[in-house]
């Protein structure tokens, strides 16, 4: 059957080709020239033009009424709005592609060369500009300032009563984050974190931890530094030669205070050659590095360093009532795969990056924010239809909810991804209480904070407020 379909395709073509063949021996034979186009041709082709438009208008419509309505019903009291706003778009540009679509299309057909009349030609004409720089700009205010009206309405004040949930972003995951009892989410800063501590909540005993794992890095990389033979080798040299070069000065003609000063020079040029010779008769101790070894382990000693500065300007502040922002996060409640909201609550969220910018997007409940490293964004928002609600009205018992990546991130974009449960609020006041609190853990020896620190700082060397 392929190779059926195959020869009838290429028997059409070779067919083409040869009425082309037998049109151009038939003008020359006529002395027609390929570019002298009749009268009739131009007509015919302007009446072509006016049935394109039809069947072009007909496909569009068509299109239009068998997929244009392709989206799930809003599930967010913010997407009816959404939803509104893009009608009235739709059917601003819809009018536009008709209008200008039409008079294309007429004026082709209408005015196609006959050569008993001229174009008419103007170069300029104020009243046209006026047209059609005033009417766009009217409608384009309207547009904005209709768009603006529903953006303040998502992004505005929530109420005293909504819930906040914190979405954390990173490549490629996403986690959820509550606050605990005490309402309240805990600080958290990007240098703070460990295989342990994700989010790089702020505590005490996190913060001692930390800190003591980079001093202990800090002393591991200098001794190593300190201890490397080729240049403990190559300052001996440069010392002794120093010294030479002190000794021979001294025997010229100074006086004493010249002698005096170089003696107290030499001293401290031959205490550091007895360290160094000390230092290298202990062959245990001592470690060989190329170059780039040594450069990149000073690299990595200046980060720590960093780091640790990093770590010290972050300041403890207090909540209103008194609350500690370093406690505040003990009781929050961290989880992933999948996060739950109450139906019909107001939620406000938060949206934090870890690493590059990302887009947390909610098709169907028509939300959409960039997650922004160093930058918090948030948006507020009223579920109105429960995940089992939507699963009845789609028809579908494996629908969910999902909140997805709309940025290209990476390689595994296409991957980051998070289940979203809409229930009432019993459903979701039980959920919550078997979600762990967080607590500060001890650090895992297979995964040092250390590590993890400077690895961390590598890829947020740009970021510099507190997430």
């Amino acid at each position: 059957m392929k190779l059926l379909i195959l020869l009838v395709v290429v028997i059409g073509l070779v067919a083409i080709v040869q009425l082309a063949k037998v049109y151009q021996l038939t003008s020359s034979l006529r002395e027609r020239r390929e570019e002298d186009i009749s009268e009739a041709d131009n007509r015919l082709n302007g009446g072509l033009f006016l049935a394109f438009m039809v069947l072009f208008y007909a496909s569009v419509i068509w299109l239009v009424a068998r997929y244009g309505d392709y989206a799930l019903p809003s599930a967010s009291l913010h997407g009816e709005a959404v939803d509104t706003l893009m009608g009235f778009n739709m059917a601003i540009i819809f009018a536009v592609f008709f209008l200008v679509n039409t008079l294309l299309f007429w004026f082709a057909a209408k005015y196609y060369y006959r050569p008993d009349r001229k174009a008419h030609f103007f170069a300029h004409d104020n009243r046209l500009e006026l047209v059609w720089t005033v009417i766009p700009s009217i409608v384009l205010a309207v547009i904005i300032a209709y768009g603006l009206s529903t953006w303040n309405q998502m992004t505005g004040a929530p109420a005293d009563d909504a819930l906040r949930v914190e979405i954390y972003s990173k490549q490629f995951d996403w986690t959820a984050r509550y606050p605990g009892n005490d309402g309240e989410f805990g600080l958290s800063n990007y240098n703070l974190i460990t295989p342990t501590n994700p989010l790089g909540i702020v505590t005490s005993e996190g913060l001692e931890a930390s800190m003591a794992e980079v001093e202990k890095g800090i002393a591991k990389l200098e001794k190593e530094l300190n201890h490397e033979r080729g240049h403990l080798l190559a300052e001996q040299a440069e010392l002794e030669e120093m010294l030479h070069g002190h000794d021979h000065h001294g025997h010229g003609d100074h006086g004493d205070h010249g002698d005096h000063g170089h003696a107290v020079d030499n001293s401290a040029i031959e205490a550091r050659l007895h360290e160094i010779e000390a230092l290298l008769e202990n062959e245990s101790a001592l470690t060989i590095l190329t170059d780039a070894a040594y450069e990149a382990k000073e690299d990595k000693l200046n980060r720590l360093k960093r780091h640790r500065q990093r770590l010290s300007e972050i300041a403890e502040f207090d909540y209103d009532g008194g609350l500690s922002a370093w406690t505040a996060g003990n009781d929050d409640r961290i989880v992933k795969g999948e996060f739950h909201l109450p139906v019909g609550r107001e939620v406000e969220m938060v949206f934090r990056s870890r690493d590059v910018i990302h887009s947390a997007y909610m098709p169907q409940f028509r939300a959409q924010m960039n997650t922004v490293p160093g930058v918090p964004t948030r948006f507020k928002m009223t579920p109105t239809i429960t995940t089992d609600s939507m699963r009845f009205i789609t028809g579908d018992e494996n629908f969910d909810y999902v909140l997805l990546c709309n940025k290209v991130c990476g390689a595994a974009h296409f991957n980051m991804e998070m289940k979203i449960v809409v229930e009432t609020q019993e459903q979701y006041d039980a959920w919550l209480k078997e979600q762990k609190e967080y607590l500060v853990k001890e650090e895992s020896e297979e995964a040092p904070a250390t590590e993890q620190a400077v690895e961390v700082e590598e890829s947020s060397e740009q970021i510099t407020a507190q997430l």
